[in-house]
């Protein structure tokens, strides 16, 4: 039996989906989530930035987005975000 399987069959009951395209929307979801929080902050900057949002906008933003994320990131202040994605 292979990880979430249970899961899997449970997408392929309920949805269009072939068991195949469930599995890998399974394994899309466990990586989105198990992406460690310094990668997202650097991630969503990034996102933010190109959209052409300033600092003081995707700070707040993006320290409101870590307290919603599924396995919740430790609150993080202004000052430690940025020292993520600046060094």
């Amino acid at each position: 039996m292979q990880p979430f399987e249970d899961l899997v069959e449970h997408l392929t009951r309920t949805s269009s989906l072939g068991p195949g395209e469930a599995a890998r929307v399974v394994a899309d979801v466990l990586a989105y989530f198990s992406e460690p929080a310094d990668a997202y902050v650097r991630r969503r900057h990034g996102e933010l930035k190109a959209r052409g949002l300033t600092n003081a906008e995707i700070f707040p933003r993006v320290a409101a987005e870590l307290s919603g994320r599924r396995v919740a990131a430790p609150e993080l202040s202004l000052r430690q975000l940025r020292r993520i994605v600046y060094g």
